[in-house]
């Protein structure tokens, strides 16, 4: 995954293909995907960057681009998009741009590019070596701020549905994993005894990170043995306190 780039466009032309072996020869993996839902499903799995070629209306490519956008967020991963200033703006208009690491109109500048995505890689090659957090919330705009308020310190991931963190789990691992209590369809004690269930997952620590703080709820889920039980009312220092404090002890452990 730290070498993987993914290039999507509508066609793989002479540039795209001229780009892939600019990407190959500094020994990174640059694969091609048309810029379809259908197909960027399969192929942006373990993508450390997206380049995307907009050289049609963007609205036309909205829903391609929002599948894009939300990976990026989801795997705190980033794009390039590359395109003149009106189908930029256009796509920024669609995505946002939080997740969009530089735009680059045509003619690429070849040596920016590539020195850009280089310096990007060994961040994300660095950033592997964080420890992994999976926040698993149904509440979205709440996840995001957890997400903003760990990522300088941890590689994050986001699901929001205990369903979508099972998936998550199938294919990907956590080093802890911050979960809701309350949620739609599958609460978070459901989503705690179904990752306990699975040899894969059996040993992942699970924090509760929620706003049930009566007696009964707390006393209901001792029994599964979380590594811990945090309100939201937490703030950003004290939630950054307790994860440093709990992977500290997990090392001391470790060497005993």
């Amino acid at each position: 995954m730290e070498k993987k780039i993914l290039i999507t466009a509508e066609a793989e032309g002479i540039v795209v293909r001229g780009l892939e072996a600019k990407l190959k020869g500094l020994g990174m993996e640059a694969v091609f995907s048309p810029l379809k839902v259908s197909s960027l499903n399969e192929t942006l799995t373990q993508t450390a960057l997206v380049v995307v070629f907009v050289d049609d209306d963007a609205e036309k490519q909205a829903d391609s681009l929002i599948f894009i956008k939300d990976y990026c967020v989801e795997h705190d991963r980033y794009m390039i998009v590359v395109a003149d200033q009106d189908h930029y703006n256009s796509t920024v208009k669609i995505t946002g741009a939080s997740c969009i690491l530089s735009n680059y109109p045509r003619p690429i500048d070849m040596d920016k590019f590539l020195n850009q995505v280089e310096n990007y890689m060994e961040k994300v090659s660095s950033l592997a070596k964080r420890k992994s957090i999976l926040i698993v919330d149904d509440d979205v705009s709440y996840m995001s701020m957890i997400m903003e308020w760990l990522r300088g310190k941890y590689r994050v991931s986001l699901a929001n549905s205990g369903m979508e963190a099972i998936t998550w789990l199938a294919g990907n691992t956590a080093d802890l994993i911050l979960l809701d209590y309350e949620m739609p369809i599958t609460t978070g004690p459901q989503v705690l005894q179904m990752i306990q269930s699975s040899v894969k997952t059996a040993d992942i620590p699970v924090m509760f990170l929620t706003g049930k703080s009566d007696k009964q709820s707390i006393m209901a889920v001792l029994s599964l043995k979380p590594a811990g039980y945090l309100l939201k009312s937490i703030d950003k220092d004290g939630l950054n306190k307790t994860l440093d404090e709990f992977f500290a002890k997990q090392k001391a452990e470790k060497l005993q």
